[in-house]
């Protein structure tokens, strides 16, 4: 086994089974498949994995920590890591810590908040605690800071070297001057990890105080000050807040998640025209979930849009409402207004079609496409033709290039029994094609 190797198929999803596809092997009784896969000489990280974690679960911990040996004697930091959390979950801890500790100073950054989170869990917090100290201009290492500071009872120290790092005059990241303007920080959540710690000792009123002051970071889409009134039940304040797309958002999913449909329904339609394209989708789904899809329809073709995603929506909309033929006839508006049809909008038909029982009537005309036969068109048919129950003609159209359609073939021929071909096509390299030839340069075009 290579690290590089490893780290390079892991990252890539390439020549090698993919993690969901090992977890549908596991559930169909694969087990030898995957167990096999797991001990082969080369390795099969996910299956490695899977399969440590299965025995693991039964009991056979040194059984587990076998199978990730030689994952883990290459140097590769992703398998050690795994095999110092089943250690801990194993209630060995002392032998986690060992393992992890060598890569924390080796310029492994994810090391260093797990060696700390392992020590601070084993009664060597101080230890942790100290560790992290330097590295608080890291977002990353800065939120296991915050964990073990405020574990430990140093919430206030923390905060104050948060609170350092948001003062005025702190040279810009970037630029190095600390007259730039910009607000860029060190760590970028510093404010979301302030309140963070004002939450953790109890102090909430500050958390929502701080969050308030700076101004909070929306991360993946989650206004952290919403997500702090959601959590301590502070309803009428998101409700007044609700100052974000995203706010927006989070307290109609808590008025949802509380029973209160039409509160969600309001909470959207009151906050339309602050957000309408993101609102309108996420207003639409709400009401399709509840058994209001003709009210989700309305709602999307308000948007009188030809965007693919909108088009997409409401198209998805019309098949589940059972009026695909409405789908089809607002796609033929859309043609005629717009006088062409982009493989984009074209590909829409294919669901409609196929629920109007014209399946064969798809496939012959997007083949008949100009882009009909390209990778990513022969997979949606491929899909159109799974979802019918027709997966031996899936497979016929998809071996005209096994290996570029692998990630979808593969998991329809575990479906049909064909483990063993499957397992192959995912495994095998892609031929190497030499890099292209250097080229001196030039200011005329081409360039």
């Amino acid at each position: 086994m290579d690290a590089a190797v490893l780290h390079r198929r892991t990252t890539m999803h390439d020549e090698c089974v993919p993690p969901k596809l090992v977890d549908r092997l596991l559930a169909l009784g694969h087990t030898e498949v995957v167990r096999g896969l797991a001990l082969t000489e080369d390795g099969d990280w996910f299956c490695a994995r899977a399969w440590a974690r299965l025995l693991a679960g039964r009991g056979a911990l040194a059984e587990a920590l076998e199978v990730l040996a030689p994952y883990v004697d290459t140097g590769w930091w992703t398998a050690t890591a795994e095999a110092a959390r089943l250690l801990d979950a194993g209630g060995r801890g002392e032998e986690a810590i060992a393992l992890v500790r060598p890569f924390a100073p080796n310029g492994e950054r994810s090391a260093l908040p797990e060696l700390a989170l392992l020590l601070a869990r084993h009664g060597q917090g101080e230890e942790a605690y100290e560790l992290l100290l330097p590295h608080v201009t890291d977002w990353l290492i800065a939120e296991a800071l915050v964990e073990v500071g405020v574990g430990l009872g140093r919430g206030e120290e923390v905060a104050a070297l948060l609170e350092a790092r948001l003062a005025p005059g702190n040279s810009c990241p970037r630029c190095g001057s600390p007259e730039c303007g910009q607000p860029y920080r060190e760590p970028s959540n510093a404010v979301n990890l302030l309140a963070s710690v004002r939450e953790k000792q109890g102090r909430t009123d500050e958390a929502i105080a701080v969050l308030r002051s700076y101004g909070p970071i929306v991360v993946n889409n989650r206004d952290p000050l919403a997500d702090l009134l959601a959590r301590h039940d502070r309803i009428d304040e998101l409700r007044a807040y609700a100052g974000t797309p995203e706010a927006v958002r989070q307290l109609a999913e808590l008025l949802e998640e509380r029973g209160d449909v039409a509160g969600a329904v309001d909470a959207y339609r009151e906050h339309m025209d602050e957000d309408r394209w993101h609102t309108s989708y996420l207003l639409a789904e709400l009401l399709a979930r509840h058994g209001r899809g003709a009210e989700a329809i309305d709602v999307v073709r308000a948007l009188d849009s030809a965007e693919d995603w909108v088009v997409d929506q409401l198209c998805k909309l019309f098949a589940a409402e059972g009026r695909a033929e409405e789908g089809l006839a607002h796609l033929d508006a859309l043609k005629a207004r717009r006088g062409r049809e982009e493989w984009e909008l074209y590909r829409l038909r294919g669901p409609l079609l196929a629920a109007c029982g014209r399946l064969d009537e798809v496939v012959a005309q997007a083949l008949a496409h100009p882009e009909g036969r390209t990778p990513y068109a022969l997979e949606g048919l491929a899909h159109l033709l799974i979802d019918a129950g027709r997966p031996e003609e899936a497979v016929a159209l998809l071996d005209t290039d096994r290996l570029d359609h692998r990630w979808t073939l593969g998991p329809v021929l575990v479906e049909l029994g064909r483990v063993e071909e499957a397992v192959t096509l995912l495994r095998t390299p892609r031929p190497q094609t030499p890099p292209p030839e250097p080229v001196g340069y030039s200011d005329c075009p081409p360039f």
